[in-house]
C-alpha cells in the first residue's frame, strides 16, 4: 500500500486577476480559504503592487500560508545577453522579490529568473554553454542575497514558445551546476513539462534533490484532472523524491486582455474561473488520498 500523503494545495490569483494588487488579494484570499485551499502564490509583477505586511496579516487572518513569491520576467528583465543597466535593474528586481518573500514569510521566489518571457534566439552548443555561464555569473549575487534572507530561488523552465534558454529540467539542473544547491533549485510546472518532457515522472526524477516549488494545471492550463496528464506517475515521482511541498494551481483568465495575450489564453478553460480552482482543488485533494494508482480519482463532473 502506498503511504497516505497530504500536501498543501494552493492557487495563484492570476486565475482571476492581473495585475495582482493588494485589492485583488483582499478579494481572492478569503475565497481561497473558504474553499479549503491551504496556501497561495503571490505574483509580484511590479514592486509596490501589494504591501508585504498587509498581505502577511491577511494570509494569517484567513489561515493561509504564502507558498511562494512569483517573479515576473516582463520585457526588459534579463540576466543573459543584456546591457549592464538591464542586468542591474533585473538583479535589483529579483532582490526585491527576495526581500518581499522574507517579509511575507514565503520560503521561495519562483519563476523564469533568467530572461524575459517570450524572448527567444537560436544557440549552438557553445553559445548555450556561454549563455549558461553568463547566467550563473549574473544570478549569483541574487542567490547570495537570498541565502542571507533565508529564502530559496526556484528556477522555472518554460516551453519552447516562451523561451529558448531553459526548456527542460535537465537543462535547468545543468545550468545551476556550481551554484549552492541549498539556495537555488527547480520550479516544476506541469504545463511546460507536458510540452517539453517525454515523461512527467522522469522529469521529476531529473530534478532530484533540487525541487523547490511545484505548479500544476491541466495540459491546456485548465483544472488539474481535466486532461490527459500522468498524474499518478507525477505524484508518485514526487513521493519517491521525498518532495512534500505544496501543489499550486497556476492558470490565467481569458477575460483580462493583458494576461490573456501574454499567456495565449484565447478561450475559457473551465465553466468559470471559480470552477477551475475548485475542480482542481477537489481533484488534487482526492489524488493526495489515493492508496494506489488503481484508486486514482476521476475528475469531478462539470
Amino acid at each position: 500500500m502506498r503511504p497516505t500523503v497530504r500536501r498543501a494545495i494552493g492557487a495563484n490569483p492570476w486565475i482571476w486577476h492581473s495585475p495582482v494588487t493588494g485589492e485583488a488579494l483582499a478579494e481572492v484570499l478569503p475565497r481561497l480559504a473558504g474553499w479549503g485551499f491551504d496556501c497561495a502564490e503571490l505574483p509580484l509583477e511590479q514592486p509596490g503592487d501589494w504591501a508585504p505586511a498587509t498581505v502577511a496579516k491577511l494570509l494569517g487572518d484567513q489561515g493561509l500560508t504564502p507558498a511562494a513569491v512569483i517573479a515576473v520576467m516582463a520585457p526588459g528583465r534579463d540576466l543573459v545577453r543584456a546591457r549592464p543597466a538591464t542586468l542591474r535593474r533585473t538583479q535589483d528586481y529579483l532582490r526585491t522579490c527576495v526581500d518581499t518573500a522574507a517579509q511575507v514569510g514565503a520560503p521561495v521566489v519562483a519563476g523564469p529568473v533568467y530572461a524575459a518571457v517570450g524572448r527567444t534566439w537560436r544557440m549552438d552548443d557553445a553559445e548555450r554553454a556561454a549563455a549558461y555561464e553568463q547566467w550563473r555569473e549574473n544570478i549569483a549575487p541574487v542567490v547570495t542575497h537570498a541565502a542571507e534572507a533565508g529564502v530559496r530561488i526556484a528556477v522555472e523552465p518554460l516551453n519552447r514558445y516562451e523561451t529558448s534558454l531553459f526548456n527542460t529540467i535537465a537543462q535547468t539542473v545543468a545550468a545551476m551546476d556550481g551554484l549552492p544547491a541549498r539556495t537555488i533549485g527547480v520550479a516544476l510546472d506541469t504545463y511546460h513539462q507536458n510540452i517539453e518532457e517525454r515523461s512527467l515522472p522522469d522529469a521529476v526524477r531529473r530534478a532530484t534533490g533540487r525541487i523547490f516549488h511545484v505548479q500544476v494545471c491541466a495540459n491546456d492550463r485548465g483544472a488539474p484532472g481535466d486532461d490527459h496528464l500522468d498524474w499518478p506517475g507525477f505524484l508518485d515521482a514526487l513521493d519517491d523524491e521525498g518532495h512534500q511541498g505544496p501543489l499550486c494551481i497556476e492558470s490565467f483568465t481569458a477575460h483580462n486582455k493583458t494576461i490573456a495575450v501574454a499567456a495565449s489564453v484565447w478561450r475559457p478553460l473551465a465553466p468559470s474561473q471559480d470552477a477551475l480552482a475548485t475542480r482542481g482543488l477537489a481533484f488534487l485533494r482526492e489524488a493526495e488520498r489515493r492508496p494506489t494508482r488503481a484508486a486514482f480519482p476521476s475528475p469531478p463532473p462539470a
